[in-house]
């Protein structure tokens, strides 16, 4: 029985070829119908993907006809939102007359710096005045130091095309006069203070040690009149500061001086920035037959200007260029020659409105090559700075004691005055010789208000090419808790120290927040710090400083200053986030066009006081013709809130929208957020989300408040350098 089952089971199994032909026919029938069903289920996909996609393009052929219609009446209304420039560059100037004005009618007996017959009667007045001491050259160095100060800051404060070549050439000549008569008052008073070394002398050592401390200016100054040739440590009032001196000058007739100014008149001054002669128009008040040959000539002007726009944007939308063409940066160029009836402030104020875009578009200008050295070891100043002031080291010949005589202080003068000890002597060629001059070491204190972050670098000043070096400098040590540096010097001479001036660049993020009416508060996080900027009128101040997330105390917060003083002051402190035409040489930075860059800080600074503006990681993604960043609305108010709701935009210099992703999104999109349209400005961007409180409160800002928030995100560059 078993293997005839076994025979039947087999007969089962076994195929026909009709069956096996049936079977493959119905495996192909049933491939072929899946294959309809797929072919008609893409054909159904694909036909509502083409008709989603062209209800997209409709929608967005429709928004765009729309942006376009509405377009010349959103860049008037821009236009005249904007008329806050002007208007604070004309209270600026008025500022200027009525502090001249102010200091006429004063007679304090200072002089106007300005003009060149007071400054030149104050320094040849100076000059004779003989036998000052320190305490007394010291005392008048306030007056000068704030003199130079005033000159300084006309050169920066007034705009380039009010500037003529001049007065730039007056303003600095007496700059270079001031420093260099104030430099020789401290040396003939430092000789009048050595004269007397020996009856000053300590009575430990028997040789003189003298400190002089002022806010300005320390004086170190060391006699050596026993000559002890085992007295080759010297150290100031029980400080670190000092010198080590090899056996030959503590064997000599010196003086070791250390004069540390807290200032910097040795570094060259830089070029004034001047206006080029088509950007330049001089405003003043027209009469009525000029008007005409005025209006024809500001018509030209921003003809070219708009052309060279073009031509640098040539990126943006045909249509969008065309348009700019009209609108400009202030408005339409018709404006001015549908007005042939102007009255004479509303000229003064186009011209004025087209100069202050032009100097502002100025402020973004890179420079097209990087500065060359042909010395070898020159500090580049466009890529470092001097911070902490100078040091002068100077090693000097003792001059004649004073001798008691019959109730007399008989003293010798020379005539060439103080001289300095020459070190290591020219005359010293043979190798045993030159060993008897070993390089100096010097101990100095850094300034307590200037930041470094990283070790500072010694650089000494080279007086025949005119600039510092950073070669016979040697065994270079600093001690960041102390603020103590140690170095060899082959040579004395000025010395100061320099830090990487793109130290904090680029910015890791940023934040633009109202704190009050007419009150913003600017957050800019680096690398090493977070700087917190309040700004209010047309003033700046230092809220905060952050190091390694602890609060920094400085002499700078809770001192409000013009913002163009208060960028000076930061920088001289070592809190750089301010970048020049060079910077982009020594940072990788997020290129911006500069028209597009000047067009977004103006309108943010427009409406800061309302609306918050953020950093963005996708504003490094978009292309330079575009910016993105965050914004929502923030009344004064409000509290702060733990997980605020960001809205992001894009703007191309003529065109905002609201994007579809957010900050956590995967990747970058221009898509458009659902139920946005498209807008000429980021004014009226926001405006479609934002209430009629925030939007009264961007109408009452003062002009003086918009140009100071515009000033300083034109000087921090923070679309390009984050």
């Amino acid at each position: 029985m078993g293997p005839k089952a076994k025979k039947s089971g087999t007969k089962k199994k076994r195929i026909t070829k009709a069956d096996r032909l049936k079977q493959l026919q119905e495996e192909e029938e049933k491939r072929q119908k899946e294959e309809e069903e797929a072919r008609v289920k893409y054909e159904k996909e694909e036909m509502e993907r083409l008709e989603i996609q062209r209800t997209e393009k409709e929608k967005l052929r429709k928004l765009e006809a729309k942006d376009l219609e509405r377009r010349n009446e959103e860049l008037e209304e821009l236009y005249l939102l904007e008329a806050c420039f002007p208007e604070a560059e004309k209270l600026k100037r008025d500022s200027r007359l009525l502090s001249q004005w102010k200091h006429y009618i004063q007679c304090d007996g200072s002089p106007d710096p300005s003009i060149s017959q007071e400054i030149n009667t104050f320094i040849s007045l100076w000059k004779e005045e003989p036998n000052e001491t320190f305490e007394a050259v010291t005392a008048k160095s306030k007056l000068v130091l704030n003199l130079i100060e005033k000159l300084k800051l006309i050169l920066l404060e007034t705009p380039s095309y009010d500037l003529q070549e001049k007065n730039i050439i007056q303003y600095q000549g007496s700059i270079l006069e001031l420093q260099e008569l104030l430099h020789l008052k401290f040396n003939i008073a430092t000789e009048i203070l050595l004269r007397q070394a020996s009856t000053l002398a300590d009575l430990d050592s028997g040789n003189m040690e003298k400190v002089i401390r002022d806010e300005n200016v320390t004086l170190y100054v060391w006699a050596n009149l026993k000559k002890n040739p085992r007295y080759r440590s010297i150290r100031f009032s029980e400080t670190q500061i000092g010198f080590e001196i090899p056996r030959i000058l503590a064997t000599s007739d010196i003086a070791l001086r250390l004069l540390h100014t807290h200032y910097d008149h040795v570094t060259p001054l830089g070029p004034v920035p001047t206006a080029s002669q088509e950007h330049t128009s001089t405003v003043t008040y027209f009469g009525k037959d000029e008007v005409k040959s005025v209006e024809a000539a500001v018509s030209k002007h921003l003809q070219e200007e708009y052309k060279e726009q073009e031509n640098e944007s040539n990126s943006v939308h045909e249509e969008e260029t065309k348009v700019e063409e009209q609108g400009g940066i202030e408005g339409q160029t018709s404006s001015v020659q549908e007005e042939p009836e102007a009255t004479k402030y509303e000229l003064e104020m186009k011209l004025l409105s087209e100069t202050v875009s032009a100097a502002q578009l100025l402020l973004l200008e890179n420079a097209p090559e990087k500065p060359y050295f042909s010395e070898e070891n020159e500090v580049d100043l466009c890529q470092f700075t001097a911070l902490g002031g100078v040091y002068h080291l100077d090693i000097l010949e003792l001059p004649p004691q004073c001798k008691p005589r019959k109730g007399w202080m008989i003293v010798e003068i020379l005539n060439e005055g103080l001289q300095k000890y020459t070190y290591p002597p020219e005359t010293a060629e043979n190798t045993e010789t030159e060993n008897a001059f070993p390089p100096i070491e010097v101990m100095l204190e850094v300034h307590e208000n200037v930041i470094f972050f990283e070790n500072p670098v010694v650089a000494r000043w080279d007086a025949e090419g005119k600039h510092w070096k950073t070669d016979g400098i040697s065994n270079v040590s600093y001690k960041s808790e102390d603020r103590l540096i140690t170095f060899s010097l082959e040579t004395f001479g000025p010395v100061t120290l320099i830090q990487d001036a793109h130290v904090n660049m680029p910015y890791q993020s940023w934040e633009l927040r109202p704190l009050d009416v007419n009150k913003v508060l600017l957050t800019v996080t680096t690398v090493f710090t977070e700087i917190q900027i309040q700004i209010k009128e047309n003033l700046c101040m230092l809220a905060s400083i952050k190091l390694n997330n602890k609060k920094h105390s400085s002499i700078l917060e809770e001192k409000w200053m013009t913002p163009v003083s208060f960028i000076i002051a930061l920088k001289e402190a070592g809190l750089n986030i301010f970048p020049t035409g060079h910077s982009h040489f020594y940072v990788v930075i997020n290129y911006k066009l500069p028209l597009v860059e000047v067009k977004a800080y103006r309108q943010m600074a427009l409406l800061s006081s309302a609306f918050a503006f953020g950093w963005s990681k996708w504003n490094t993604v978009c292309d330079s013709g575009k910016v993105v960043f965050q914004v929502r609305e923030h009344l004064p108010k409000e509290e702060p809130i733990q997980n605020p709701n960001w809205t992001l935009l894009m703007f191309s210099g003529d065109r905002a929208q609201s994007l579809k992703i957010n900050e956590s999104s995967d990747a970058f999109s221009e898509a458009l957020k659902e139920e946005t349209e498209f807008h000429s400005t980021l004014y009226h961007m926001v405006k479609d989300f934002a209430s009629k409180e925030a939007m009264k409160k961007v109408r009452c800002s003062s002009c003086q408040f918009v140009d100071s928030v515009c000033h300083m995100l034109l000087s921090a560059r923070l679309l390009s350098y984050s």
